[in-house]
């Protein structure tokens, strides 16, 4: 098979631009099943019911049975059927701006290569889970379709941009603000001459990067050899399993949020025990304050209602491998692990994640309840680090980025 292009633009489905707001819906990973069935329980047309379908069967129901694949693929079936969903006449690319906060940020949804992403052409920073892989390979497999975008980046580039403005410039085809107070809006693309420039700006790039969706794009490429091996599809440039659904973002308009982590017990150490551990390693100061830390090598600790700086010393010099100099690693391998035994990040149960947008207020109710000992906040991961490890072909420790705002699922949909 000859080199596909990196991005192409794609038949998308779309809602009716009067039931956008109730379809569009946020990412399954988000919520629990709970939470979704609370969401949607008014909304006949919400894409949860979808991306979801646990909550369309009886509560308890693991959102892995064969039975929520099949629920997933009937209820998308029936919003096409109803024309609450509908197919555009020709390919398009869509253009999508989040903005939170007063902040915007920009970018094309795009149907990505399967080939660049094998190829390493579109490169990965995290390990994928095989029940993840296993969970979102049977989802697409049964709807025929990559629903959930996955959120790639690039270095920004001046012709993207202008083409993108170019765009923007018209009228959008969905502008509304979420529950959550995010607003969302989308072009579409449909100018086939626009579109090629498109498709050329974006194949210029030596690479992108996977932001968040690592599970969503290895699903897509399992997808695709199924499709292969069962004799079902071709390997051409026009045939949509070939790609999976995406959207590009330049890097100088993302926003990574801090990923904190707190811990269960102190490892078997007293508090003063615990404290003197952490003097060998750590310039330790209290606070008065919840501590938010600004600078990299800084890290907030909150122990029995008490807030404290903790600063790497300066004799203990920065590793030049990019993975082992991020914030994550440091406290890792000077704390995590050789103060309170904590390994495996992934697998240890004494361990948990706490995005940056719940705030410090987050990590102290975790303490503050009893559940959890300790709690450490640091400094957001920097595109720079992400861009860094990857190009290294590296992976980052587990949860090390918290992407904000979230892509809304069920806005556009790429059938295959």
């Amino acid at each position: 098979m000859s080199q596909l292009a990196l991005v192409q633009p794609f038949q998308g489905w779309r809602p009716l631009r009067e039931h956008v707001s109730r379809v569009a819906a946020p990412p399954y990973d988000v919520l629990n099943s709970d939470e979704a069935r609370a969401m949607a329980e008014d909304n006949p047309y919400s894409f949860l019911r979808v991306s979801k379908a646990e909550i369309n069967l009886p509560v308890g129901t693991s959102p892995y049975d064969a039975a929520v694949y099949q629920k997933a693929a009937e209820n998308f079936a029936a919003l096409k059927q109803q024309g609450i969903l509908v197919q555009d006449p020709q390919p398009c690319y869509y253009v999508y701006r989040l903005i939170m906060d007063g902040r915007a940020q920009t970018g094309v949804v795009a149907a990505a290569s399967v080939q660049a992403y094998d190829s390493d052409r579109i490169k990965k920073h995290e390990f994928t889970r095989p029940d993840k892989e296993n969970d979102r390979t049977e989802f697409a497999w049964q709807l025929k379709a990559h629903s959930g975008p996955v959120f790639l980046t690039y270095r920004h580039n001046v012709r993207i941009d202008n083409l993108v403005n170019k765009v923007c410039a018209g009228e959008p085809i969905y502008d509304f603000t979420a529950p959550d107070g995010i607003q969302h809006t989308l072009w579409v693309s449909a100018d086939a001459a626009d579109n090629q420039q498109i498709t050329e700006a974006f194949d210029a790039l030596a690479h992108v990067y996977v932001a968040d969706g690592h599970h969503r794009s290895a699903a897509a490429s399992r997808v695709h050899r199924r499709f292969v091996e069962e004799g079902l599809g071709r390997d051409d440039e026009e045939a949509p399993h070939n790609r999976f659904l995406s959207v590009l973002f330049p890097d100088n308009q993302m926003r990574i949020l801090d990923y904190n982590r707190v811990v269960k017990d102190l490892g078997g150490l007293s508090r003063a025990a615990f404290l003197e551990r952490l003097g060998e390693a750590f310039e330790i100061t209290p606070q008065r304050v919840p501590c938010t830390p600004n600078q990299r090598r800084t890290f907030g600790m909150y122990l029995e209602g008490v807030w404290y700086k903790l600063v790497l010393k300066a004799e203990i010099a920065d590793p030049e491998d990019p993975t082992k100099r991020l914030d994550v690693s440091l406290l890792s391998d000077h704390l995590l692990a050789p103060i309170l035994g904590i390994e495996d990040l992934r697998r240890d149960a004494r361990i948990d994640f706490v995005g940056g947008i719940r705030g410090m207020a987050g990590l102290m109710a975790r303490v503050d309840s009893g559940e959890m000992a300790v709690a450490f906040s640091m400094c957001a991961t920097t595109m720079d680090d992400l861009m860094a490890v990857a190009d290294d072909g590296q992976v980052m420790p587990p949860k090390s980025t918290w992407f904000e705002p979230k892509l809304r699922d069920g806005l556009v949909t790429q059938g295959f």
